[in-house]
């Protein structure tokens, strides 16, 4: 195989991190810039341009770009998406506002719900209908499409979504209402709920079409300009996507379908963390992102990061469930709380504090950066607690004002609460790890976990910071700190293979299924996946396919998602695949429930290449400059108080070394924060891991 040279691009909320493998130099080079939230590409094209020439690399050399961005997230969070029409079922016009009929808070009378994507106004009828199996109860006339076509150009909308009922069985409706849409409005974009999302439950079909099409004219827009931008620089190789399942796509099918990238980035992360465990033969880990505006958390086991078919944005309520967008998409399973460098620390009106979720992001940004910023942030707190250096954040490219941050927490947080300064630093910086070990600690036992049995694998420009008194927290024994901590996120992008999630919903019992209609369903998906993965440069041959089905005990409200065994399905393999189900179900809910019949409700193909070989080898960094350590500085530590600590140089430390903390460790994207009495060994990839209880066997 061809040596390859690709960049992955990770779009944050604060920072916009690079990473570029060279696998013809079997070398690694990173970078990292200020966001640019105007307009992304401005960050990714300056920051690309030192990337190349810090590798001493051409941008005509280039393979291949690969992108993660927030882009998708931030339109559904912000509001700022298009003006979007859609077309539905007559009597089906308000199942956007209806939703499940479930209040998210019972005991809150003044709770609200997200505001429809599509007002009431701009969402018109047809007079159609199919029933659930298929059939054609009521033929759909075009006229009625063109007098609603009429309306929607009268609406002066940006984009349609067309959701008819039961189209995920039959889409010929929609199809046709799609036809005859083309030819009324050219060149308006049209999502219809068949190819974006076809399964069943028409208001989360109804509401991942119509987020869809809210977020297609922009992503379209940024996808044309960032390439047409990327070639003029003189990129040739392709742009790829990173997908929120942890698989990367082409542009034209991003385009198609942008909703398939609302956790874009925050998937590469979790992807490189399952390649760390890999590295660390660590099969079960907890990935743990902290950024500049969020914190990630996700539960790696066997290798793999989990996965859902299903999740929420533009919460009214950000971290309670219910009170968003439902979207029908494959994605990594994590939780996202507002904890990260930037998120602001305050003091309410009951008198307690508060760090986050609201974030001085990457304009003004934290105090500490001088570009505006008044209320005091995470990172600030860090920098008056040690932890972070003044003179070299960044690299030493950024100074950090130290003086600026003391007169803002004493403003904003010392005086309020009747504090010094530096307690109430300690405060924001305890306060932080608090809320993000509360979610670790909530997600891990919803899936019957103990977070003891767990590795925590720590990066992201603050992860490494907090790590150990996260980690201490959660009685996690031991942390893996990633070289190039900060930057992790980008070089998941690079280790994401071409993959594809799809879905058809065919509702039957098992005992009555028409199997001959579930390999049909199959092989139209695998046909579909495949031309996919070949577009991005996968070789067919070494395409993998897995198949799973959503099951359930009949009358049951909800499903579990059932792994297929290989080969063809039929009558004859009925006992095997009920026999998946139980087991499924007995793992998740320790219990079987006898004498009720199983029925399947989707049929799920996932289907990828390889995973690309990188050899974790960093390059340009002056490894083989200056001494370990590299001074002394006062750190605050639980056990120690303030102290002096050893401050240690990422870049100086060999594989094999071993010491014990306190100590800190930098390097140009990151800090590593690590507590007395812990043991560190920097392994064979200048990973450091950390033992937080070396005597236990």
């Amino acid at each position: 195989m061809r040596h390859r040279i690709r960049v992955g691009v990770d779009v944050g909320g604060t920072f916009t991190d690079f990473v570029l493998v060279d696998e013809e130099r079997d070398l690694i080079y990173t970078g990292k810039r200020l966001t640019t939230p105007d307009d992304p590409g401005d960050a990714i094209l300056a920051g690309l341009e030192r990337l190349v020439r810090d590798a001493g690399v051409s941008v005509q050399a280039l393979d291949g770009v690969v992108h993660g961005t927030t882009l998708v997230a931030n339109t559904l969070i912000e509001g700022t998406g298009a003006k979007v029409g859609l077309v539905t079922t007559r009597g089906f016009r308000d199942a956007l506002e209806m939703g499940r009929e479930i209040r998210y808070d019972l005991y809150d009378l003044f709770a609200t719900r997200p505001a429809p994507l599509v007002p009431r106004r701009r969402r018109h009828e047809v007079a159609e209908r199919v029933a659930a199996d298929g059939t054609v109860l009521e033929a759909l006339d075009p006229s009625d499409v063109r007098r609603v076509a009429r309306d929607l150009r009268a609406d002066g909308v940006e984009a349609v979504a067309v959701c008819l009922v039961h189209a995920y069985r039959n889409p010929a409706h929609e199809q046709l209402v799609a036809r005859v849409l083309a030819e009324e409005l050219p060149g308006l974009p049209v999502s219809v709920s068949s190819d974006v999302a076809p399964e069943i439950r028409e208001y989360e079909r109804t509401s991942t079409t119509c987020a869809n099409a809210y977020v297609r004219p922009r992503m379209q827009r940024y996808l044309e300009r960032l390439e047409a931008r990327l070639a003029k620089l003189g990129v040739r190789g392709p742009l790829h996507i990173m997908l929120s399942g942890g698989g990367i796509t082409t542009v034209r099918a991003a385009r198609e379908h942008p909703i398939r990238l609302v956790e874009s980035g925050p998937a590469a992360g979790a992807m490189a963390a399952a390649y760390y465990g890999s590295l660390a033969r660590t099969p079960s880990m907890i990935s743990f992102d902290m950024g500049g505006t969020t914190a990630k958390m996700c539960l790696i086991e066997h290798g793999w990061p989990a996965r859902v078919h299903e999740l929420e944005a533009g919460r009214v309520r950000r971290f309670r469930k219910g009170s968003g967008h439902p979207l029908k998409v494959p994605v990594v399973e994590m939780i996202e709380i507002g904890a990260g460098g930037g998120s602001i620390a305050r003091v309410d009106a009951m008198g307690l504090l508060k760090v986050g979720p609201q974030s001085a992001g990457a304009e003004p940004g934290p105090v500490c950066y001088g570009r505006g910023g008044r209320f005091p942030t995470v990172t600030d707190a860090d920098l008056l607690l040690g932890y972070l250096s003044p003179d070299y954040f960044l690299g030493g490219e950024m100074r950090l004002d130290r003086a600026a941050v003391e007169r803002a927490i004493e403003e904003h947080v010392a005086r309020p609460l009747g504090l010094p300064v530096h307690d109430a630093a300690v405060g924001i910086h305890n306060v932080v790890n608090e809320n993000m070990a509360a979610a670790t600690r909530m997600h891990v036992a919803e899936k019957g976990r103990d977070p003891r049995r767990y590795t925590l694998v720590a990066f992201g420009g603050a992860g490494p910071v907090h790590a150990w008194g996260l980690a201490r927290l959660l009685k996690i024994p031991r942390i893996v700190c990633p070289f190039g901590a900060g930057v992790t996120s980008a070089l998941g992008m690079l280790v994401a293979a071409p993959a594809i999630d799809l879905t058809r919903s065919y509702v039957a019992r098992l005992a009555s299924l028409d199997w001959a209609r579930v390999e049909t369903l199959f092989a139209g998906m695998e046909t579909e996946a495949r031309a996919l993965l070949t577009e991005t440069g996968a070789d067919p041959a070494e395409i993998s396919v897995r198949r799973a089905a959503d099951m359930r005990y009949a009358g049951q409200g909800f499903e579990v998602t059932v792994p297929l065994p290989d080969g063809a399905l039929g009558p004859a393999r009925l006992g095997e695949v009920e026999a998946a189900f139980h087991a499924t179900y007995r793992e998740r809910f320790g219990r079987e429930i006898g004498d009720v019949a199983v029925e399947a409700l989707s049929w799920r193909l996932s289907a990828s290449a390889p995973v690309p070989n990188v050899s974790v080898k960093f390059g340009g960094q002056p490894t083989d400059a200056g001494e370990p350590r590299k001074s002394t500085r006062a750190v605050w530590f639980p056990d120690t108080g303030v102290a002096p600590c050893p401050v240690l140089n990422r870049y100086a430390l060999p594989a094999g070394l071993e010491f014990i903390g306190p100590v800190v460790v930098e390097e140009r994207e990151s800090t590593t924060v690590i507590g007395p009495g812990s043991r560190v060994t920097v392994d064979a990839h200048l990973n450091l891991l950390i033992d937080l209880e070396p005597g236990r066997p």
